[in-house]
């Protein structure tokens, strides 16, 4: 059954990327931004497995963003697919370095650590004025192996990437999942001094975990500055946490699939919000929020899980 829904989410992907062409242009700008930010929420997806919260994987997105503007404007690399790499280099390498402190704590302990080292980053980028202060700076366009696409033929081109990436990091975190460590997510959160017993080091388990994460948030925040052109401090805010973990909560941890679907929900439906009630859009957010937690504890991923026959990881 689960290669039944991996074959329906390829089909899915390739269908979405033929159409692409047809589709309107603002649609193509949401789900490319939705597609990126759903790296991350895979990132956490992992963490959430484990029982783990992070409300600080704002430092990653940022990371990738700032690393693909500054190899850009700096270092004249353009290409989009050399900047994604290094990005994720450099996230997963910042992951590793935070993750010897990070993956000492749990619970709100680990939560609230997170968020704090995201704001040592958010705090930086404002007073930092050659990386832009306040205001940040324009990432030039990116090229595809020396092709410089422009307007609608560059956001296709970022758009196809996006899918593409997404759809290798899917595959990727399906594969984790189904191995001895991503297997073992579970009895780590229940009882990780039974898994101690075992020989296994949780602390390690969960820091391998936390550079998965962040390599992913990386990759997300390259993407999302890509497709923009812009970044700023707002990428490491608070804030942009809150929303992962937002998407998260909605898309449930028991389908890699649901990931992408529920951050094209949460796009889709803020971007409308906003147009429709721009004083009020937070409302719409909320209400959203609310009706999951009451009527799918267990996020989109559930609905998905009950079909297919996946193992239900629940919410920790």
């Amino acid at each position: 059954m689960a290669g039944g829904a991996t074959w329906v989410g390829a089909a899915a992907l390739l269908l979405l990327a033929a159409m692409a062409p047809i589709l309107p242009a603002w649609l193509i700008s949401i789900a490319t931004i939705a597609f990126a930010n759903a790296l991350v929420v895979l990132g956490l997806v992992v963490l959430w497995r484990v029982g783990l919260v992070s409300f600080g994987q704002a430092l990653y997105y940022a990371i990738g963003a700032y690393a693909v503007a500054l190899l850009a404007r700096f270092f004249f690399v353009s290409d989009a697919f050399v900047l994604v790499l290094a990005s994720a280099g450099l996230a997963g390498f910042l992951a590793f370095l935070v993750g010897f402190l990070l993956a000492r704590y749990r619970e709100i302990f680990f939560a609230m650590l997170s968020l704090a080292i995201s704001m040592i980053l958010y705090g930086a980028l404002v007073k930092t004025e050659t990386l832009g202060s306040t205001d940040g700076f324009n990432v030039p366009p990116a090229t595809f192996l020396g092709y410089a696409p422009h307007g609608h033929a560059l956001d296709l081109a970022l758009f196809w990437l996006t899918l593409g990436v997404a759809a290798t990091a899917a595959r990727l975190v399906s594969g984790y999942f189904r191995s001895i460590a991503g297997a073992l997510a579970v009895p780590v959160r229940d009882n990780e001094i039974r898994v101690e017993f075992l020989g296994v080091s949780v602390n390690r388990m969960i820091h391998a975990k936390l550079i998965i994460a962040g390599a992913l948030g990386g990759i997300g925040g390259a993407l999302a500055a890509l497709a923009i052109g812009h970044v700023d401090p707002n990428m490491a805010y608070w804030t942009t946490s809150g929303g992962f973990v937002f998407v998260t909560i909605l898309a449930g941890a028991s389908s890699v699939a649901a990931t992408f679907v529920g951050s094209l929900a949460f796009e889709l439906l803020r971007s409308f919000a906003v147009d429709l009630m721009p004083e009020t859009w937070q409302i719409v957010l909320g209400s959203a929020l609310l009706l999951t937690i009451l009527f799918l504890p267990d996020g989109l991923g559930s609905i998905f899980s009950r079909h297919a026959g996946a193992e239900k990881a629940p919410t920790p």
